[in-house]
């Protein structure tokens, strides 16, 4: 297990993994892991924080996100508490491989991989989706919003989605092909300076439409008028937990502090800072757009908004998001990478040193995104179910069963009630979301055959 490193870091041995080369001769400060460790949590998921709110109301859907919050909490403390008993069993690097593989042996750490590998591309199909809404317009079915180049320029075959796609392919080549995750240190930066202005930009529109009569006092609780079934409520449930789904990264971030002791308090602070902006985008969001929330809120910042605001600035909060999601997107393919590189060539050399495998890999993982893109119209369909199965497993299910195995003895009586309970609570909720969501997709077929 030495070259096991889940979640963006390949072996102990390689010279290419900044988190892991210098052990902690960074010496980073909390407020480095803190920024870190938000820049981890907070991705596409916020965009489909409106719809959640819209489908559970305000007031649940806040407490929602406060419940994910706290259970990722302690979910993190559980894998913090057995780091150091797995990494003296191993001898490897700290990581959460080594903790499930410590637990659980080579199996639990393959199987973790394979769900990092799942969710980590279930979440860059997003970013891709994203991009094609902004610029195309979405593509599944319902009310219809305008992209930014149909806008502009009209409908075209170069205004459409697959061309728009194979457009950002191209401007994301150079990025994914970085051999070192710490080149890409600036366009990191970047990246969070364009999401606070989109969503300074979003909370501008909906302070403006509130005051000036345009915005709705959003519903507090869920209209079950709406609701095919109250089961579908639930669905919301796995939107919220792709979005505190941030433990393949505790460990690298971990490994840059200077005290690794430090480590629990950052946690609890990004997951603070975390659930406030995605209360506010959730809350502004839905307060702007009310029940035509689209599951990209993104989506909804065309000239249908009615948000009384020019078009310039809602096309500002869309395209400052976007192009985001295409900086964050090159750090999470070097994950993705890293990751199915492990799965599929263990024990060979590392990664960056083989070019032909470094650039097969890579475009074979891109051309695979691409096609995800173009088949899976709607991020809220892949939240759904990443969420409900890989995502929620890292986030609650794996960390809850590290605590239960307890391989070294060291989890007291109420440590394993909290975890059996995590547990219960995440499969219930799963099973459920995903069983609505099933029926769901038999309804809809129904629909269309009649």
């Amino acid at each position: 297990m030495g070259k096991q490193a889940a979640g963006g870091t390949g072996g102990a041995d390689e010279p290419l993994l900044p988190e892991f080369s210098g052990g902690h001769a960074s010496g980073a400060s909390v407020s480095g892991a803190v920024f870190n460790l938000s820049t981890s949590i907070i991705g596409a998921g916020i965009m489909s924080i409106p719809a959640a709110m819209r489908v559970l109301g305000v007031l649940p859907a806040l407490v929602l996100i406060v419940a994910v919050a706290v259970l990722s909490d302690v979910s993190v403390e559980f894998m913090l508490r057995y780091t150091g008993w797995a990494t003296t069993t191993s001898g490897g690097a700290p990581s959460y491989a080594a903790i499930m593989g410590d637990a659980f042996g080579r199996a639990g750490a393959a199987a973790l991989n394979v769900f990092i590998a799942f969710t980590t591309t279930g979440t860059l199909v997003v970013y891709l989706i994203i991009i094609g809404d902004v610029m195309s317009g979405p593509a599944s079915g319902g009310e219809v919003h305008a992209g930014v180049l149909t806008e502009w320029f009209g409908p075209h075959l170069w205004t459409g989605r697959e061309a728009v796609l194979v457009a950002a392919a191209v401007i994301l080549l150079p990025l994914v092909l970085r051999k070192r995750v710490d080149s890409l240190r600036f366009t990191s930066a970047v990246s969070i300076l364009l999401a606070a202005v989109f969503m300074l930009i979003s909370m501008g529109i909906a302070l403006y439409a509130l005051f000036s009569g345009t915005a709705k006092v959003p519903r507090m609780l869920p209209d079950f008028s709406r609701l095919s079934s109250p089961f579908e409520l639930f669905t919301a449930v796995p939107v919220i937990v792709v979005a505190f789904t941030f433990h393949f990264n505790v460990h690298p971030i971990r490994a840059e502090l200077s005290k690794t002791s430090d480590m629990k308090a950052a946690t609890r602070i990004s997951l603070v800072l975390c659930s406030v902006i995605y209360a506010a985008v959730g809350f502004f969001g839905f307060l702007l757009f009310g029940d035509a929330t689209m599951p990209d809120v993104l989506a909804n910042f065309d000239s249908s908004s009615g948000s009384g605001v020019p078009q310039a600035l809602n096309d500002a909060a869309r395209l400052s998001y976007a192009l985001h999601l295409v900086l964050v997107f090159p750090l999470l393919h070097y994950s993705l990478r890293v990751n199915v590189d492990e799965l599929l060539f263990p024990g060979r050399r590392p990664l960056a040193a083989d070019t032909r495998r470094f650039v097969s890999l890579t475009a074979a993982l891109m051309a695979a995104l691409y096609a995800l893109a173009i088949a899976i119209p709607s991020i809220w369909t892949l939240f759904e179910y990443t969420g409900s199965t890989f995502a929620v497993c890292i986030s609650l299910i794996f960390p809850g069963a590290i605590v239960l195995r307890d391989a070294h003895g060291i989890a007291k009586r109420k440590d394993k009630t909290l975890a059996a309970t995590m547990i219960t609570l995440a499969v219930i909720t799963s099973s459920v979301a995903i069983a609505s969501n099933i029926m769901s997709s038999v309804r809809g077929a129904q629909a269309k055959g009649v």
